[in-house]
């Protein structure tokens, strides 16, 4: 499958991002988006009757449903071209023309019928029945009713499901898969020798020799994956995991290439929340492959494992700040999850559609929304009240290089006034805001995820590809190129956040925004990301990865959607990219999601953005809402206590100022997300050189000046009300 992985065009110009948040799994019944429609079958069956040699070409970033391909001989080939940017398309002309030697690799399987997945049961509209009491608003008027989605596929998600099914003998690989995870050909041919494997210190080593054997240029990608030894009945493990990858320069004809590959050993261990409750790297011998994608091996050689390594508190993974242990044990929902014991004995029953749309009454109690959100009953009579209005006379430029637990940020701190603290807090949208009291300038922030526009102005940058386009280069370079030119153009434009890049999972086929994610695999999405995020630092600019976390379908998004998985899944798939993005792409900003995990929304999720984000991970930065529409379930109050620090609205609503603002306990909470904000403000583009001394942007001068026209105009309007009820009291006679 030959797809567009050349270099990012250097002549694309501006999109507009839209959002999309409608899934696309139903159309007629009986029929999806993702497959032929009539017309399209008929135009086909023209086609190949026409010609003896078919190319289809495929533009959508959604993994089509690609079974019609084996039924006409005439199809010789399938070029994915999905969301190319603005003048993408002249890649495409050169690809097919044979000009441009195609070298990507597709960041999805491409299944023949995407309604045999093991998710498609459980993914869409499932809204609970016995929860009306919860009901709330949103800011529009509409009411939302609290919602679900089960997760039950486990960590059997993409190409972990179909290579590991296969090797249990569940499915027919061939006739279920029509084209691999990282599958992709090239008009030239490569051989790949792999080196002897040494190990130091949990570092594993080994040499990829690439040679062009074919007759044109090109590039190829190493791709590595882990086999782990798998105990029937004990700890889930998928039959191939993506570990690595690289790519090479462009060799000629004859040439070769030798690619460095390096892994953690300790990257190969799996959750084990059932027994010993942290990560686990098993006794045994860990097959670590090269391959052409995910099916196919061309080298393999055995790592072997003599005692089971346990990394629980006495021995954390050495990139943990703390150790990963159970945390989301009440997300499990008590469903029956997909197991690979005794060759997926459970499939049927683990993959059908929910048939009780009630919320069990244990989680039921647990459920919090605004309706039953009361801070007071999370204060601690212990905190003490924090100080404010100090004159200290220390500025936020001063702490510019400092480390985040420099004593010095507590007298900063100090100086802040409660009324700044909560602008800092409330007003987060497309901004942060300023602080007199500490010299703390307003920013911009602007929206991705292929650009980046602001919102207020018009002005907007070059558009470039799509993330899922991105992913399936395959290549560290491009995706650090992307985001390093975001930055430039971000600083260019005065804008110091970029709501971006997006690295939530391909957990379906049909959700509405893959194309803003990067693929199926936590790996190769978080790398992607980590780069995009380290190139748009170069520039000052702190990227806002998001939405964390589990928010893989549009479908009731706004509508409390509670999302049932258990912590395997958690945290080796839809967690990972945003845990490598921090680890690896040192990210700042983090943009909190819509979605529940269990009956806790991610928002305001304290062992998600606390316990997770900043303890283990190390996470220094602040996060922000998804955008603050309320929506009967969105608090600045309950957010600020649990790590969430601002709120993506530009105007005031009713529920994104604090409203507890005399308890220690709100003061303390509101002090801290100030300094996360801050830290990321201070070391950003916004206080390079003069950056900080910048006069009000055109967008700033114009909202004060409307801000001051209608405040005129409410004042006329109250003089002359004020006039015509005293001219009517005199006309009746009861005036002093």
């Amino acid at each position: 499958m030959a797809e567009k992985g050349a270099d990012l065009p250097t002549d694309v110009s501006k999109v507009t991002y839209t959002d999309n948040s409608k899934d696309y799994k139903d159309f007629e019944p009986g029929e999806h988006y993702l497959q032929l429609s009539r017309t399209e079958k008929n135009l086909m069956d023209l086609v190949c009757s026409s010609f003896d040699n078919v190319i289809v070409v495929y533009n959508g970033a959604n993994a089509m449903e690609l079974g019609f391909v084996n039924d006409y001989s005439q199809i010789k080939g399938v070029l994915w071209c999905p969301g190319t940017g603005q003048s993408g398309f002249k890649g495409l002309g050169e690809i097919m023309s044979g000009a441009v030697n195609p070298s990507g690799k597709t960041s999805d399987t491409f299944a023949a019928d995407l309604t045999n997945a093991p998710n498609y049961n459980n993914f869409g509209s499932f809204t609970y029945d016995n929860m009306d009491e919860f009901k709330g608003k949103a800011f529009k008027g509409a009411d939302t009713y609290p919602s679900f989605v089960n997760y039950t596929e486990g960590i059997y998600t993409g190409y972990r499901f179909y290579e590991t099914a296969a090797a249990e003998g569940l499915i027919d690989y061939k006739k279920e898969v029509v084209y691999p995870f990282g599958y992709g050909l090239s008009y030239t041919s490569f051989q790949q020798e792999m080196g002897q494997l040494t190990e130091q210190d949990g570092t594993i080593s080994f040499d990829v020799t690439v040679t062009n054997t074919g007759k044109n240029p090109g590039k190829d990608v190493v791709e590595v994956y882990y086999n782990p030894p798998y105990t029937n009945k004990g700890i889930e493990k998928a039959f191939a995991n993506l570990i690595a990858f690289d790519k090479t320069d462009i060799l000629k004809p004859g040439d070769s290439q030798t690619i460095k590959i390096s892994l953690q050993a300790e990257d190969m261990a799996s959750f084990d929340e059932a027994v010993n409750g942290c990560y686990v790297l098993e006794s045994g011998d860990y097959g670590i492959s090269v391959r052409s994608d995910s099916h196919n091996i061309i080298a393999e050689q055995k790592y072997h494992v003599p005692e089971t390594v346990v990394y629980n508190e006495s021995a954390p993974r050495t990139s943990d700040k703390a150790v990963a242990v159970n945390q989301f044990k009440d997300a499990n929902g008590d469903l029956t999850y997909l197991s690979r014991a005794d060759g997926f004995a459970n499939y049927e029953k683990a993959t059908a559609a929910p048939k009780n749309m009630s919320m069990p009454e244990k989680y039921k109690k647990t459920f919090v929304n605004n309706s039953n959100y009361d801070p007071a009953a999370h204060n601690n009579d212990s905190d003490p009240m924090p100080v404010t209005g100090a004159k200290n006379g220390i500025k936020l430029a001063d702490m510019r290089g400092l480390p985040f637990d420099d004593p010095k940020w507590e007298k900063l701190l100090d100086q802040l006034t409660v009324s700044e603290m909560d602008a800092l807090t409330a007003i987060g949208g497309y901004q942060t805001s300023e602080a007199k009291s500490v010299n703390k300038v307003g920013t911009v922030d602007c929206d991705g995820p292929a650009s980046i526009n602001n919102n207020f102005t018009g002005t907007g940058s070059i558009g470039f590809p799509s993330a899922v386009m991105i992913a399936s280069t395959w290549n560290h370079d491009i995706a650090e190129a992307f985001g390093e030119k975001i930055g430039k153009m971000a600083d260019e434009m005065k804008v110091s956040g970029w709501y971006a890049p997006a690295m939530n999972i391909h957990r379906c086929a049909f959700a509405g925004r893959n194309f803003e994610y990067y693929s199926e695999d936590g790996v190769l999405s978080g790398q992607m990301a980590a780069k995009a995020v380290a190139g748009a630092e170069k520039h000052g600019v702190y990227a806002y990865i998001k939405h964390f976390a589990l928010n893989d379908q549009e479908t009731n998004r706004l509508n409390m959607l509670c999302t049932w998985s258990n912590e395997q899944a958690i945290r080796e798939i839809y967690l990972k990219p945003f845990e490598i993005a921090v680890k690896e792409g040192h990210a700042k900003a983090v943009m909190s999601s819509f979605n529940y995990i269990g009956t806790v929304y991610s928002g305001a999720n304290n062992t998600l953005l606390n316990t997770v984000l900043r303890d283990e991970w190390g996470f220094q930065g602040f996060v922000l809402t998804d955008y603050f529409g309320g929506y009967g379930f969105q608090n600045a109050d309950q957010e600020i206590r649990n790590g969430n620090d601002a709120m993506l609205v530009a105007y005031d609503t009713e529920t994104n100022h604090v409203k507890d603002k005399t308890s220690a306990t709100s003061l303390n909470a509101m002090r801290k997300s100030s300094k996360n904000i801050m830290y990321t403000v201070v070391n950003s583009r916004a206080y390079e050189g003069n950056n900080a001394n910048v006069s009000l942007l055109m967008w700033q001068i114009a909202a004060i000046i409307i801000d001051v026209i209608l405040a005129a105009g409410i004042i006329i309007l109250e003089i002359r009300i004020i006039k015509n009820y005293k001219k009517r009291l005199e006309k009746e006679g009861m005036t002093e």
